[in-house]
């Protein structure tokens, strides 16, 4: 079964409600490096219960929440799942994240490219997050997913426009000088059991044996896991770890990332943004790239490592 182009672009996605508690929200900073110094109070109030609930919550933590699932391996969206990968994610954030909450998502299709017979495509998913009790948007994620078993649907010109919908602009490649921040964060042996907790169940993340028939030689890091630990290199190197000033940060997935590695990030201070790149150290391999970020007041608040 291929890619029906209209009825994916149109498919309805049903509400998705989740309410989580301080506990969830120090999960998942703990499971992508907070509090990795444990004396350092800027780090602790992501994680521990002062008053009764953590002081805040990690600006990241919108890709756990109220997630649609993994409905492209339902049978009706045509789509090749097996041959599918995470190419990119970006994340908008319209208010500081609750550390204790009742959200709601609501979730479409924005795009869908046809890259060509044996080229692959791209589907473009908007999953926009909001605050139950407020109504209040909190947070835009946008995920990219590339298709690689799914190009040349439309070439029938009965199935959507040729080409199907635009492709989506290419994000900036890192400037060609030194960075400004670098900044050196250790995952965990046991990283991708945590986090698997807060979202995840993919026992890729989990399983040897099925790791190893993937091609991997041991389970492999959530991207998302890896997306959230160049957040909080954002967050520590310009945000002095105030959540409130990183607004956006988008990026594309590289390589994958094996638990306990150490990850460095570079980030680079352009006129209107923040660019970055993370790096696995111990194999010289660069896993995050063509990554963005707003963050705001940086002239009068932005912190060195």
């Amino acid at each position: 079964m291929a890619i029906h182009y209209e009825r994916l672009k149109a498919r309805a996605f049903p509400t998705v409600e989740q309410s989580y508690t301080w506990k969830d929200s120090a999960l998942y900073a703990l499971s992508v490096g907070y509090a990795g110094d444990p004396l350092d109070e800027r780090q602790l109030g992501f994680v521990y219960e002062q008053g009764g609930e953590p002081q805040v919550a990690a600006p990241t933590m919108p890709v756990v929440l109220a997630t649609p699932g993994f409905w492209v391996r339902e049978p009706d969206t045509g789509i090749d799942w097996v041959n599918m990968l995470h190419g990119e994610q970006s994340l908008v954030i319209h208010k500081p994240i609750p550390p204790v909450a009742t959200v709601v998502s609501r979730n479409t299709i924005k795009a869908i490219v046809d890259k060509g017979r044996g080229r692959g495509a791209l589907i473009v998913q908007e999953r926009v997050l909001y605050d139950k009790a407020t109504g209040d948007a909190l947070a835009t994620l946008e995920n990219q997913s590339f298709c690689r078993g799914d190009g040349g649907f439309s070439e029938s010109g009965d199935n959507g426009p040729a080409g199907g919908d635009p492709a989506p602009a290419a994000r900036p490649a890192p400037p060609a000088r030194s960075p400004d921040h670098v900044v050196d964060l250790a995952t965990l042996p046991q990283g991708a059991l945590l986090y698997r907790l807060c979202a995840d169940l993919n026992p890729l993340h989990a399983d040897p044996k099925v790791a190893r028939a993937a091609g991997f030689s041991q389970p492999i890091l959530h991207g998302l896991a890896s997306f959230g630990i160049a957040g909080h290199a954002l967050l520590r190197a310009c945000c002095g770890y105030d959540p409130g000033r990183l607004v956006q940060m988008g990026l594309r997935f590289s390589s994958p990332v094996f638990p306990g590695e150490t990850l460095r990030t570079e980030i680079w201070k352009e006129a209107d943004r923040h660019q970055f790149r993370v790096t696995a150290l111990e194999r010289g391999v660069v896993v995050l790239t063509n990554g963005t970020a707003h963050i705001i007041n940086t002239n009068d608040q932005e912190t060195t490592t």
